[in-house]
């Protein structure tokens, strides 16, 4: 069997810890009333993120360090743009920030945690439908 390419490995790289956000996110989820809900959200957007990553990585697409979903999805070509929801995923844009830092943001409830979960988990499924197997393994 043959050593994977670099881009091989950094597809697999990024798919790593944009699975990493995800189990946290989940996790963190089943800690009841003493969950971060801030903290779920933010590492659903994370995950959402670095699978959009994926995809700009394993078509070689250069991207700004951003943590604008819209603005990387746009980065796509079409036919490899993902089909989600594009309004649910937008809904993500304001946790990188919100979640980390303090400030005069609308509060986050366990609703919009658990939605930003099913939105990381849905473009998940959809990226990794899309991925050639060896960048999954």
């Amino acid at each position: 069997m043959s050593e994977p390419s670099e881009l091989t490995r950094l597809v697999r790289a990024w798919v790593e810890k944009a699975e990493h956000d995800l189990k946290n996110a989940e996790h963190t989820l089943t800690l009841g009333d003493d969950c971060p809900i801030d903290t779920v959200c933010f590492h659903a957007q994370q995950c959402a993120e670095k699978y959009l990553k994926t995809l700009l990585v394993l078509h070689q697409r250069e991207f700004p360090k951003t943590h604008d979903l819209g603005a990387l999805a746009r980065l796509l070509p079409a036919d490899v743009l993902p089909k989600v929801d594009t309004d649910a995923l937008l809904t993500l844009n304001r946790y990188p920030i919100e979640a980390r830092y303090p400030g005069d943001w609308e509060p986050m409830s366990r609703q919009d945690a658990e939605e930003a979960v099913a939105v990381a988990r849905t473009l998940r499924a959809v990226v990794r439908a899309s991925l050639p197997r060896e960048c999954l393994e």
